[in-house]
Formats: structure tokens, C-alpha cells, sequence
């Protein structure tokens, strides 16, 4: 604030704002005008100063114009990256795990339970299918499950046609016991295509499209060829999963996996973190549904901030051109001056 002369006040806010502009008039008489001459100078000059502010400020602001072509470009710019993205979703927090809707699955496990799996890392194992048996909407119209064991040999716990509920999977899941032995990972896979991905073995026909998935989880080398066998096991239609834990042979699970690898290749240094996998699988085969939460006044209430804005700007401009109009009348009194 400047204390300009008897009868002047100029009031100026911080920032360049005007916080107000007061000009009380006082008929001064000559002699006054004389005696104030230099003050009345250095107040215009003031004025000047925080007119100047004021336009900075506003120019700082609303730096482009409505019709600017940066603005038009920003735009452009702004809504070409907003069509990329996906609308605004949320989860719909009443939903649980147990809640989840996968899409339909012809699901079989093929679990390692040769000797280098000790009891108590199956029992991980164990803990690990039942999870995921509890992520999944199991039916016999929707997922179904199947485990195979291996070792030396290979064992079909159950079918795909055995369970159609959960309590009844976990139960059978639980009843399962090592092999111990070797470690004859392609003919696991050779025996899940042949017989637990049979319809006869419970699986839907290929006309009702219904994925078919292989998990395999491992802790070693194989013993025999697995390459081609996963070949022909992808080229009949099934996706497989590869989980390779502790000293699992990288190159083995990436022969035996789908493409794209990173997302079919999984790995954890010990089974006692394997359950942390449950959630991976889940993004991929539980396609969690999730409600799309659109304002339905979005669009309304972007035109009203929009017009808002524009109003804004209008009644700027107009109290800036009124203050630049009483700086030129101030200019040419302070040139008379």
C-alpha cells in the first residue's frame, strides 16, 4: 500500500493482484498541486508499477488465448494421449477373491514331486494349487481342474470331470502325496495332453472355445525331452505355464512355456514364497471384473468449468484493458506534470 498524498491512497496486493484501486478526488488548490508535484510523480509511477504487476500476473496465468494455436496444439496433444487410455475404473470393493469370474478353463496342474522336493516344500506345493483353486469360479460351466503328479512316473490325481466345486478340489488336493524319484517332466506333459485334456477326461470340445491351460511347477532339470512334447502340446491348443523354483533349469521352462515368455515364465528362489505367484495368476486367469465408475456429469461439468473459465478470463481482460486505459491517462498527466 502507498500512502500517495492527502486525499490519494493507492492499494496494491501482493503478487501483482490488485487487492483494490482507491482514488478518493480532493479539489487541491494550486499551491498544493505545486507543493505535491513530486510526490504526485513518484505515486503514478507506482501505479504504473503495479498496473504492470497486474498484467504480469494476469499474462502469467492465462498465458494463451482461446484462439491461440499453442492452446489449440496442447489440446490436440492432451486429447490424442486421453483416447489411449481406458475410462476411469475402480474396483467394486464388495467383490472377494471367492466372488472372482474367470473366463471358462480346461485348467490341469503338473506338479514336480521327485525327490528333490522335500515333504514339507510339497506341502507349499499343495498350499499353493488350493489358492489358486480359491481365485478361480470353478464349475462344470466354468473352470474346470485337473493335477497331474510326476516324478520317475506320472500319476493323474484327478480329472478334469471328477470336481466341480471347491471344497471338493481341496479336498482331493490335499490328499496328495509325493512321488519321490526322478524328474520326467516331458512325460508329464505327454501324459496330461494325452489323457487329461481328453474329452472323455472331462475337457470341453473345441467348438465351445474354452481355453486350455498347463501349469507346470518344477524345482529341477528334466530327465528327458521336453522341447517337442511342448511343442506339440501348444500346437493342439494349450497354453502352458512354466513356475521353476530354487534350482529350476531356466532354459528348460522357457522350452517348455508360451510366448510371450515374460508373461508365461515365472520363478521364485524357494516354495516357501511360491503362494506369492496366486496373484500373478490371477491378473491372467481371473480376469478380475472390475465396474466402470463414470461420472455421468463429467461431460457437463467440463463445459461448466470451461465456461467458467472463459467468463473469468473475459472479465480479466475487461479490467485489464480499464486499468490500461487509466495508465495512459496517468502517463500523459505525468508528461504534463
Amino acid at each position: 500500500m502507498f500512502d500517495v498524498f492527502p486525499g490519494r491512497l493507492l492499494i496494491c496486493g501482493s503478487g501483482g493482484t490488485p487487492a483494490g484501486l482507491l482514488l478518493r478526488d480532493r479539489q487541491l488548490t494550486d499551491r498544493q498541486t505545486d507543493r505535491h508535484g513530486d510526490r504526485m510523480k513518484s505515486a503514478l509511477w507506482s501505479l504504473l508499477l503495479c498496473a504492470a504487476l497486474l498484467r504480469s500476473g494476469v499474462q502469467a496465468t492465462f498465458p494463451l488465448s482461446a484462439g491461440d494455436p499453442q492452446l489449440i496444439a496442447a489440446q490436440s496433444y492432451a486429447q490424442s494421449r486421453n483416447n489411449g487410455r481406458p475410462p476411469l475404473r475402480t474396483l467394486n470393493l464388495a467383490k472377494t477373491d471367492s466372488q472372482c469370474r474367470s473366463r471358462p478353463l480346461d485348467l490341469v496342474f503338473i506338479i514336480d514331486s521327485s525327490r528333490s522336493v522335500r515333504p514339507g516344500e510339497f506341502e507349499k506345493v499343495k498350499i499353493f494349487l488350493a489358492d489358486m483353486v480359491d481365485t478361480l469360479d470353478v464349475g462344470s460351466d466354468a473352470t474346470r481342474v485337473a493335477v497331474v503328479n510326476y516324478a520317475s512316473t506320472v500319476k493323474i490325481e484327478f480329472l478334469l470331470k471328477d470336481h466341480f466345486n471347491k471344497p471338493d478340489l481341496k479336498k482331493a488336493i490335499s490328499r496328495i502325496e509325493p512321488l519321490a524319484a526322478g524328474t520326467m517332466t516331458g512325460l508329464a506333459i505327454k501324459t496330461a495332453v494325452n489323457e487329461a485334456f481328453t474329452e472323455q477326461s472331462g475337457a470341453r470340445p473345441r467348438s465351445r472355445n474354452i481355453s486350455k491351460v498347463a501349469i507346470i511347477v518344477t524345482d529341477g532339470r528334466p530327465q528327458d525331452q521336453v522341447e517337442d512334447v511342448s511343442a506339440a502340446a501348444r500346437a493342439s491348443g494349450i497354453e502352458i505355464y512354466a513356475v521353476g523354483v530354487d534350482r529350476a533349469d531356466m532354459q528348460s521352462l522357457q522350452l517348455m512355456a508360451s510366448i510371450p515368455l515374460e508373461d508365461h515364465v515365472f520363478y521364485v528362489e524357494t516354495y516357501g514364497v511360491i503362494e506369492k505367484l496366486t496373484s500373478k495368476f490371477r491378473e491372467t486367469l481371473c480376469e478380475v471384473k472390475v465396474e466402470v465408475v463414470e461420472d455421468p456429469c463429467k461431460c457437463e461439468a467440463r463445459l461448466a468449468f470451461q465456461k467458467q473459465t472463459q467468463a473469468a478470463l473475459q472479465q480479466l481482460t475487461a479490467k485489464l484493458a480499464d486499468v490500461s486505459g487509466r495508465i495512459e491517462r496517468l502517463e500523459n498527466m505525468v508528461g504534463r506534470a
